[in-house]
C-alpha cells in the first residue's frame, strides 16, 4: 500500500503481483481549491474540485524499476464551478459587447467546467510500490496523462442587463440577444480550455509492502 502526491491530488494505492514483473494497481485521489477572479468585469469565485479513481498496469521491463503503465482513470469527478457575480452598476463585456449590470437587478450566475467521467492513461516512471526484493519502502515517480475529452463549459446568467446609458435594462435569461452573447463565451471557455483535453499526471509516491 501507498501514499502519493500528484497533480491528481492527494491518494493512496493498493498493488498487487500478477507476474514477477508486472502489478495490478488501484488508487483514488482527491483536492480542492478555492480561487476568485475577475475576467470582462465578472467576479468569478471558483471551486476546483478533483476527485478520481484509477487502476493501472505496471509493466516493468527490467529489475531496476522502470515501468510502463496502461490504464483507465475508472471515475473522473475532476471539475471545476464558480459562482459569478457583477455589482450594480458595473460595466462588463460579453462576447465583445459591454452591457452595466442593473443596479436593481444585478447580474449574477453560475459557471461549470467538466470532462469525461471516465479517462484512459498512460504513465511510465520509476520505481516499484510492490518491490520483489526483502525491502519492506519504496519511492516512485510518474509522468503521463489522462484524455478526458473536449472540455464542456456551462455558463448560466440571470439578472438585469443594460446599455452602456444604464437605461436600457433586459432581463438576461428572456433576451435572445444577451444569451447569444452568453453562449458565444461560453465557447470561449471551451476553447481557452481544450488543451486539458489531455490532463498532465506527475506523481510521486511512498510505499510499505506488508
Amino acid at each position: 500500500m501507498g501514499i502519493k502526491v500528484s497533480t491528481l491530488g492527494i491518494g493512496g494505492e493498493l498493488a498487487l503481483p500478477v507476474t514477477h514483473g508486472s502489478n495490478v494497481r488501484f488508487g483514488f485521489n482527491a483536492f480542492n481549491y478555492n480561487h476568485t477572479f475577475i475576467k470582462d468585469g465578472v467576479t468569478y469565485k471558483g471551486a476546483l474540485d478533483l476527485r478520481s479513481a484509477q487502476a493501472l498496469f505496471d509493466i516493468f521491463p527490467s529489475d531496476r524499476g522502470f515501468h510502463l503503465s496502461p490504464g483507465v482513470l475508472l471515475y473522473n469527478g475532476n471539475k471545476v464551478n464558480a459562482n459569478a457575480s457583477v455589482p450594480g452598476g458595473q460595466s462588463f463585456t460579453l462576447n465583445g459587447t459591454t452591457y452595466l449590470s442593473d443596479a436593481a437587478n444585478p447580474v449574477t450566475g453560475t459557471g461549470k467546467l467538466t470532462f469525461y467521467k471516465a479517462a484512459p492513461m498512460f504513465l511510465v516512471g520509476f520505481g516499484n510500490l510492490l518491490p520483489r526484493s526483502d525491502r519492506r519502502f519504496s519511492m516512485s515517480i510518474e509522468v503521463g496523462a489522462a484524455y478526458q475529452g473536449p472540455p464542456r463549459a456551462a455558463l448560466a446568467l440571470s439578472g438585469s442587463a443594460c446599455d452602456s446609458t444604464g437605461l436600457n435594462c433586459r432581463a438576461i435569461n428572456s433576451d435572445p440577444t444577451i444569451q447569444s452573447n452568453v453562449q458565444a463565451e461560453q465557447t470561449k471557455i471551451n476553447r481557452s480550455a481544450a488543451p486539458f483535453k489531455f490532463y498532465p499526471v506527475v506523481s510521486f509516491g511512498v510505499g510499505y509492502k506488508f
